[in-house]
């Protein structure tokens, strides 16, 4: 059980440290170092005087008053508290098309936080306004479980997700958000780059973790010169997670001089087909220049190629992520070509599915749920 670091302060403050829920209009800034509520980790072990973070795979070693890499986590008094717990940075209620993730519940919305920080270095980051800056109180607000979960059946939305940064680095508020969740009959979903410890995914998995989208960056040799990481922790988390029953989809933002040439993709459609499995879905998306990246747009043909090589490697469902109205958004039947889910960016166009089958020819397709409105 994680406790509350013990601060002085007003009696707003301390309704706060007990766990009792506020509004989002009572913002509520902690006098120590600006962090609003600090939550111990979870995940962590005593080395010696240090304290190691076994959140994630970097496994920081922090002395007292250090944070880890991520820039989260802080050894404050022999111990590791989290310093963004319930600090939403973002906050939208998105098409589970967004994430992607296009076999599960197609067609219906999850309530979307993220918050601050990264574990990973990738200089292409799309949303490096906050996964690149420190847990900032002063552009975020603070959200209980309780009240987000509140929040999620409000807006109306089927589901929660955890995305925008790295949502491993929320993981004590996304276990406390999945129970709550889990039992208003919400789904729970993770879009991460699946560097998180096995603890870690063992314990979002109990609390409700129904599904995630793990980024596949590219080959060894890249992801650990551009992302500062190896790749291999993340395969094994994706074999964990289709292991614990998780539904898994995997995403590779397709880069230019980085992971765009056809050995790159041919190794990762190879990996996912033998280790995760052909029905695992394959998104090649494109990408476009951001912060301290500055290679051209992936061009279409690019992405049309990957899809190919992925349906060689015997992927069944590859598609094409980031241009709107490529038939490469839509889902196929592997068997009889037949069209089965039709979209436009974000929204579906026709869902075709009978009881989970292709009409034409019978196929099983592994897609899980149906449109909400729909029988």
């Amino acid at each position: 059980m994680s406790r509350l670091l013990p601060l002085p302060g007003n009696d707003l403050l301390a309704q706060v440290l007990k766990g009792v829920d506020i509004t989002p209009s009572h913002q509520v800034y902690l006098p120590w170092r600006r962090e609003r509520v600090k939550r111990e980790a979870i995940l962590q072990e005593k080395a010696g005087e240090k304290v190691r973070c076994l959140t994630c795979e970097r496994r920081c070693l922090l002395k007292e008053g250090q944070r880890g890499w991520c820039g989260t986590r802080e050894n404050f008094d022999g111990a590791i508290y989290t310093l963004t717990y319930g600090m939403v940075s973002s906050l939208s209620a998105n098409p589970i098309e967004k994430k992607p993730l296009y076999h599960f519940y197609p067609g219906s919305v999850a309530l979307t936080a993220g918050s601050f920080g990264c574990n990973f270095a990738c200089p292409w980051c799309q949303n490096w306004e906050i996964s690149k800056s420190p847990p900032d109180p002063l552009r975020s607000r603070f959200f209980s479980p309780e009240s987000f979960v509140q929040e999620t059946i409000r807006w109306r939305c089927q589901g929660t997700s955890i995305s925008f940064n790295e949502p491993t680095l929320s993981l004590e508020w996304s276990l406390d958000v999945f129970k709550l969740a889990r039992e208003k009959g919400l789904y729970n979903t993770f879009v991460t780059n699946g560097y998180m410890t096995e603890e870690a995914l063992k314990l979002l998995k109990e609390a409700g973790l129904d599904a995630m989208n793990v980024d596949i960056k590219g080959g060894k040799e890249a992801v650990e010169k551009h992302c500062g990481v190896d790749v291999e922790k993340v395969w094994r988390n994706c074999r964990l997670a289709k292991a614990l029953g998780i539904h898994l989809e995997i995403t590779t933002l397709v880069i230019p001089s980085v992971n765009d040439d056809e050995e790159t993709l041919r190794s990762i459609a190879s990996r996912i087909c033998r280790e995760l499995g052909p029905e695992t879905p394959w998104h090649v998306t494109a990408y476009y220049p951001a912060y301290r990246f500055q290679a051209p747009p992936t061009p279409v043909k690019t992405l049309e190629k990957a899809r190919q090589i992925g349906l060689e490697e015997g992927l069944m469902f590859v598609y094409i992520g980031n241009i709107p109205g490529h038939p490469g958004e839509n889902t196929w039947c592997p068997n009889c070509g037949s069209l089965l889910i039709g979209r436009f960016g974000l929204s579906l166009t026709s869902f075709k599915l009978k009881d989970g089958h292709c009409p034409k020819c019978g196929m099983e397709i592994p897609v899980i749920g149906r449109p909400p409105g729909m029988n």
